[in-house]
């Protein structure tokens, strides 16, 4: 029989995972970028130190959770704070997804099934389970936006 301190310990380790592999090929660049569209600045202006970079992708619900986001940018820590832009996005829905990367390994890291490093999604949701794209989503239409995440 399972406990719930051992049920919650499971339930947090597959949220973890699902985490790790939406990270895992961060870095990968899919979008044409000769595409017409809109610009997405992100700003994380509460970055705790300046160990590492902080790696920024843009996903639509196809890519959320699942590894590679559309567009995947990197960026060094200045004073805790980092900006990035999303060029050429065409009209539709998106999520960020934001990881601090403290030792530059290119996933995040866990221990005991609990992130070692911080992360952050648009919106800010402030959610128990695992990233959710309804709860990060955002309307990219005729506008640039501006976006501010928290870690």
């Amino acid at each position: 029989m399972t406990t719930p301190t051992t049920h919650r310990n499971n339930s947090l380790k597959v949220i973890m995972l699902n985490i790790v592999f939406a990270f895992c090929t961060l870095l990968g660049f899919s979008q044409d970028t000769k595409t017409e569209g809109q610009t997405i600045t992100v700003t994380v202006d509460n970055v705790k130190n300046s160990n590492g970079n902080v790696m920024v992708a843009l996903h639509s619900e196809d890519t959320f959770l699942k590894g590679q986001g559309i567009q995947n940018l990197e960026s060094d820590i200045k004073d805790g704070k980092i900006t990035v832009t999303f060029k050429n996005v065409a009209s539709g829905s998106y999520a960020i997804m934001v990881l601090h990367d403290e030792n530059k390994n290119k996933r995040m890291d866990f221990e005991n099934g609990m992130p070692l490093e911080s992360y952050g999604m648009s919106n800010n949701p402030m959610s128990y389970g695992p990233p959710q794209f309804s709860e990060a989503k955002f309307e990219v239409a005729a506008e640039n936006l501006d976006l501010n995440i928290r870690l």
